[in-house]
């Protein structure tokens, strides 16, 4: 079984560790520890290693620690039952309004290639008051798109992997992201393209 990152490789990835920024970071992954405890991925681990491993790729990729602190705290509206105020007042309104933002993006489903660009202008305008919420969300599907081989329906991984090819992976090169963008195509071909792979 997989253990969760620990806060002190999120610290350690940091560019800024200015007290307040730490305590920021520290308060967030603390709480989605304990929003996440009792909640399992599809490969059996605890969920909150999700949480804590889009908090660290953020950090690696020089994200701000508000950015940070949504990255582990996104899934707790949606599926942990915390409330917006929970997060506002833990965390502060900026950290509140990313993680609603990449709550409302995953509210988005993918219809195919040939409804693509429709879905990229939905993804674009949902985001276009902050672009962080996008790269929090291009973390959040990198890692997802990493465990791939858990997801238990092949149809289910398919849509996945189809929707990370067509549809983030051009975002994050469009970002200048080329990293996350042949990391998340490396992740999802096999599972979109079984055959070719």
């Amino acid at each position: 079984m997989e253990k969760a990152r620990p806060l002190s490789d999120i610290l350690g990835a940091m560019y800024s560790k200015n007290p307040k920024d730490v305590a920021l970071v520290t308060k967030a992954y603390e709480f989605a520890q304990e929003a996440h405890k009792d909640q399992k991925r599809y490969s059996g681990d605890p969920y909150f290693v999700h949480t804590a491993e889009v908090g660290y790729l953020l950090a690696t990729a020089g994200m701000c620690p508000e950015s940070t602190a949504a990255g582990l705290l996104h899934d707790t509206i949606e599926d942990a039952g915390v409330t917006p105020k929970m997060i506002e007042e833990l965390c502060g309104k900026e950290v509140l309004k990313l993680v609603q933002g990449v709550t409302k993006l995953g509210a988005l489903r993918y219809r195919g290639m040939e409804r693509h660009t429709e879905s990229l202008r939905k993804l674009f305008a949902a985001t276009a008051q902050d672009i962080r919420v996008l790269i929090i969300k291009l973390m959040d599907r990198l890692h997802n798109a990493r465990t791939l081989e858990h997801v238990p329906r092949a149809e289910k991984r398919e849509r996945i992997a189809l929707e990370t090819l067509e549809i983030y992976a051009p975002i994050a090169d469009r970002l200048g992201m080329s990293v996350a963008k042949t990391d998340l195509e490396d992740a999802a071909f096999p599972y979109a393209y079984p055959k070719e792979y």
